[in-house]
């Protein structure tokens, strides 16, 4: 029997996000909305039929996945994995800012539920080979014959989230990653028919869970009172990484007005940027506009602040 109407029942149920949606919202607001709705769709693909026993990192959101408040200067990609198992990790740092990876109970994809950090890796703390190489073993226990780097696994882990930042693209060597379980031997796999219509049958259900997320978070920020005003957060088990911190808030501008950013910055920091969202949570273009500075790119004044006009 074929599950082709149950599938496209699911998706229509993505209709109910337009009611999240102020009262005054106009045509093209809700065009943009289900624009963002195709787009989860088509990123939620990657994840939908990640294997445990055969990870791989895929992409997580870019120029063209451009969902949740994504960082124009991170490349994001993500893994799923079996807290049970032992995963081998290997490749080079490359020359970016930072190269992080967050362990945790659950994730952003499809098949996943959120769940809690359960600690972040610094590729910085490893202990390259002579070629610049790393080798990094997760597991309950350390093997006994490992001569690697080794940390923990958590029975309840899930997912892996990796982050590399840039001030610069295109001048700095980006890292390079490979991923494979090794306490299983490798075999090829054929997915069951059940396995195909309930892993197609989250995808249908995720653009009105990714899209409600975001149109969710923005009403927050404005049931807050959060116009031209800033909260914190760390975003830690929700899509963020422990040990990074949000400044976040919503801004409103009558005709003819500027806002002004001014900010003391901290002695120490490996990043920091600001950037512009739209009220559906999406980073605005920065392919082709000007809606971000980071630290490597930003002037800042002779009292040592930073300063920016919106």
């Amino acid at each position: 029997m074929s599950r082709w109407p149950d599938y496209l029942a699911q998706l229509a149920s993505a209709e109910d996000i337009f009611a999240m949606l102020p009262g005054e919202a106009d045509g093209l607001e809700r065009a943009e909305v289900e624009k963002m709705l195709f787009t989860a769709l088509a990123s939620g693909w990657l994840t939908t039929f990640a294997d445990r026993d055969r990870p791989d990192f895929v992409p997580a959101v870019c120029t063209h996945f451009n969902l949740v408040g994504t960082n124009p200067d991170f490349i994001y990609a993500a893994a799923s994995i079996d807290g049970n198992g032992s995963y081998l990790i290997t490749g080079e740092r490359g020359e970016c800012i930072f190269l992080q990876m967050d362990i945790a109970a659950g994730g952003l994809g499809v098949m996943d539920a959120l769940g809690p950090s359960l600690g972040t890796i610094d590729f910085d703390d490893l202990a390259p080979d002579e070629a610049g190489r790393f080798s990094l073993m997760l597991s309950a226990e350390k093997p006994a014959d490992w001569q690697g780097d080794w940390h923990p696994l958590d029975p309840t882990a899930r997912s892996l989230s990796l982050r590399q930042a840039s001030y610069d693209w295109g001048t700095e060597r980006e890292a390079r990653i490979a991923i494979e379980r090794s306490d299983l031997a490798h075999a090829p796999r054929r997915w069951s028919e059940a396995e195909i219509a309930e892993r197609l049958m989250a995808l249908c259900a995720y653009p009105k869970r990714l899209a409600g997320m975001a149109i969710g978070f923005i009403a927050g920020q404005q049931q807050k009172g959060l116009w031209n005003a800033f909260e914190q957060d760390d975003w830690a088990g929700r899509g963020g990484v422990e040990g990074q911190h949000y400044y976040q808030g919503l801004f409103r501008l009558e005709p003819d007005c500027a806002l002004v950013l001014e900010t003391d910055l901290p002695e120490t920091v490996r990043y920091w940027n600001v950037q512009l969202n739209d009220m559906r949570w999406n980073t605005l273009d920065w392919m082709n506009h000007q809606c971000s500075l980071n630290g490597g790119q930003a002037s800042i004044d002779a009292d040592g602040k930073f300063r920016a006009v919106i």
